[in-house]
């Protein structure tokens, strides 16, 4: 392909001297100026002097013979004829030709680069992105896809921009290196097409990474199992590289959620108002009592602005009691002793943590779909609640109970589609095994006491528990089928709800009042009321449909913004705000 480019630029030029050529001679014959005799090699024999056969004496006779037709009546002599009028010839102008030759010198310099692998390497880019890659400028019309005449386009500035401004949005602008974009017009058309590859692949790593592409979910936990719409890196090009907003476009990749955009105003104000940390940090060490001596004891005592006395390194009640005001104020057990937590909650965490709890949050919402639905289900793990949204505005809440650190809810969004009154339980292997054939091991009648249904197929055992207030699943659950085969459901053991720490199920979602529920799910039509469908229980399995699917989103944040503007946080249940930040190279 490339020996045919060159090929055809030398064609060009030979093209361009021989229509320079034509000009020339045409202006010759058009101004009358005398033609120059070609010069005749002396070897070669004149017309002339070309030896001919003589004509006989009988074909002689014969073209005597052939008659010559006299002019006819009218005809115009030739004395009448005048010269032909003179017809210039338009030649092409030479600058459209100089046009053409550089968008194919550029077209060949791209070409090189995307074929050369170590260029490609560079780039930082997946397989599947470089074939996209090369794929857009193959089909692209011009060479180059944010430069145009020597000149970098508005679209290239726009996305340069949005590139620089990375951080705003909890990622890291370093990883979206930028070209020149002073480059003189002069540049060799190599310089022009590796600065045109190096805004493009930036451009499809921040797409990407706005997208939820920095972190494989799964790899954190196989419990983990959000679906990623990471965009295809040649429609990335074609949007933002003809945006006439191309900031904006790129920028659009990031959650458009509103939990999302509160996140990221509150990183905002935190590096803009840079709030001063405590000037003393008291580091780590034992716990202290009335009475004991540390050395910690003088860095303590000026955290709370309180004058040295003469027993400097004694922990005394003076220091005990502006401590226990301290644990107080922040929640902690108010016994005065210098605990470790006391100590952390002194030292605050710092700006870096700060902003790593708000940047760890902002990932996970990548990990949700771009549209939650306009009718949705989101259920936020950590806080131990779920919120029925309608329109952006919350239609209905409640408390729910979620797993055990040793038996976690999935992270996940799938579409509830039915829901099921009086269910029956068939007990999952993973609590067959670890609780079940224990028990039935150690007391025979355990099922039975339970009220479960043993069945045998062939060596496989299953046990059931029949519908029932007695059931594990209550009187309701609400189906979304998934790979990690969990649900929301009804509970017999309603009295959990009262704890403020609710992690104490086997990986479902158990909801409270869930027949209120199931009537806000259901629709206004009030074809199923709360009232009706509690007259299901006690008459047998039934299975009721939804009008339509309602997306259900099983997330998982530690941090979310209130209606007043701060911040409310939540506890990290199962380490995986931490695991973020490690992923991430954030601070812990």
């Amino acid at each position: 392909m490339r020996d045919w480019r060159k090929t055809a630029l030398w064609l060009g030029l030979i093209g361009s001297a021989s229509l320079l050529s034509l000009s020339a001679m045409a202006q010759t014959i058009t101004s009358g100026s005398p033609q120059p005799v070609l010069a005749q090699n002396p070897a070669e024999p004149s017309f002339h002097d070309v030896s001919m056969p003589p004509v006989t004496e009988r074909e002689n006779t014969a073209l005597q013979a052939i008659p010559v037709p006299e002019p006819a009546p009218g005809t115009l002599d030739t004395a009448d004829l005048k010269p032909a009028p003179t017809i210039e010839i338009p030649l092409p102008d030479a600058a459209p030709v100089t046009a053409l030759m550089q968008r194919d010198v550029l077209r060949i310099a791209m070409e090189g680069l995307l074929a050369s692998d170590a260029a490609m390497r560079d780039l930082r880019l997946s397989k599947k992105e470089r074939e996209a890659l090369t794929a857009f400028y193959a089909q692209a019309e011009r060479p180059l896809a944010w430069a145009q005449d020597g000149a970098f386009t508005p679209a290239a500035m726009g996305a340069a921009a949005r590139l620089k401004a990375a951080d705003e949005d909890g990622l890291d602008s370093t990883a979206y290196p930028l070209p020149d974009l002073r480059l003189r017009k002069d540049a060799a058309p190599a310089q022009w097409a590796e600065a045109d590859l190096k805004l493009s692949a930036s451009v499809i790593r921040y797409a990407r990474d706005a997208r939820g592409g920095r972190i494989e979910p799964s790899s954190l936990s196989r419990l983990v199992t959000p679906k990623l719409a990471i965009p295809n890196a040649d429609d990335i090009l074609k949007k933002v590289a003809f945006a006439k907003d191309a900031n904006a476009a790129l920028a659009s990749y990031n959650p458009p959620h509103a939990g999302y955009r509160a996140l990221k105003e509150r990183l905002a104000e935190l590096r803009a108002n840079h709030p001063s940390q405590p000037s003393v940090r008291v580091p780590k060490g034992p716990a202290l009592r009335v009475g004991m001596k540390d050395p910690r004891v003088p860095l303590i005592r000026a955290r709370f602005n309180l004058k040295d006395d003469r027993n400097q390194n004694v922990y005394d009640e003076r220091l005990a009691s502006a401590v226990a005001a301290f644990q107080k104020e922040k929640g902690l057990p108010t016994n005065g002793i210098l605990t470790p937590q006391t100590v952390a909650a002194l030292s605050g965490p710092s700006l870096a943590q700060r902003e790593a709890g708000l940047i760890a949050n902002m990932e996970r919402w990548r990990w949700l779909p771009e549209d939650l639905g306009a009718r949705h289900i989101m259920v936020n793990v950590p806080e131990f609640r779920l919120q029925l949204m309608e329109g952006g505005k919350v239609a209905h809440e409640t408390r729910v109970i979620v797993g055990k650190e040793q038996s976690q809810t999935p992270i996940f969004s799938e579409e509830m589609k039915y829901l099921v009154v009086n269910p029956s339980w068939t007990i999952p292997p993973s609590i067959m095994k670890k609780e079940i054939l224990p028990a039935l091991a150690n007391d025979p009648y355990y099922a039975a006491r339970k009220g479960y249904r043993i069945i045998r197929r062939g060596d496989r055992i299953m046990v059931q528990q029949p519908p029932g207030e007695r059931n594990a699943l209550g009187f309701v659950k609400f189906m979304f089928p998934n790979q990690h085969a969990v649900y929301l459901h009804d509970t017999p053991n309603r009295n959990l709800f009262s704890a403020s720490k609710r992690a104490f199920s086997h990986g479902c979602v158990r909801v409270d009042k869930p027949f209120a529920l199931a009537e806000e799910i259901m629709g206004e039509d009030g074809k199923w009321t709360e009232e009706k469908l509690r007259g299901l229980i006690g008459k047998g399995e039934r299975t009721v449909f939804l009008p339509k699917p309602l997306p259900v989103h099983l997330a998982y944040f530690t941090l979310a913004a209130d209606e007043k503007g701060g911040l409310k946080s939540f506890p990290d249940l199962y380490g995986l705000d931490q695991k973020v930040r490690a992923a991430l190279n954030l601070a812990p």
